[in-house]
């Protein structure tokens, strides 16, 4: 398969997985996707960035089209979210080759960083609170599911092969 295809496809389902595991959280514990403090499990998909750059326009637009059609959604987060998303995602490829021990934890932590300031500011400025206690809020819950579920998704990706088989240029 040419380069531009491969990437093009990976990058589409990246998006519909993204999309699909979010809505799929948000059905099973509501709100859970969406609140102050957010453990989406989708975000654990941005490891996929260590992998392939494929990944980078794949969740920015995976977490625009569920900003889009989520109905309680913030009137910027549309626009926030995609491009927290898209700065993260390009830090985390930037940084991969940055390890402790054999862990990415630099690029893990790409997520929180750049969701607190901006997602972290959103919040401030819609429904108030402080933009230091949204920050931190947005923090921990992005913090929370990189370092865990992340984590997990990464070691596995790398022990069995996985990534190696589906991102390799053939």
């Amino acid at each position: 398969m040419r380069k531009n295809v491969r990437h093009l496809t990976h990058a589409a389902l990246i998006a519909a997985l993204y999309v699909a595991l979010t809505y799929l959280q948000n059905f099973l514990v509501p709100g859970s996707a969406t609140f102050f403090i957010q453990f989406r499990v989708s975000e654990a998909l941005c490891v996929l960035a260590l992998f392939t750059p494929a990944a980078i326009p794949g969740l920015s637009i995976g977490c625009l089209l569920f900003n889009l059609s989520y109905s309680a959604a913030l009137p910027l987060d549309f626009l926030v979210g995609t491009l927290a998303t898209t700065l993260a995602c390009s830090s985390m490829y930037l940084t991969r080759k940055i390890t402790f021990g054999s862990i990415p934890f630099l690029s893990l932590l790409m997520p929180a960083f750049w969701n607190a300031l901006l997602v972290g500011w959103e919040l401030a400025f819609h429904i108030g609170g402080g933009f230091w206690l949204n920050a931190a809020y947005v923090a921990i819950g992005e913090a929370a599911v990189l370092l865990i579920l992340g984590t997990a998704l990464y070691q596995v990706m790398v022990k069995r092969g996985i990534a190696a088989r589906l991102f390799e240029n053939r």
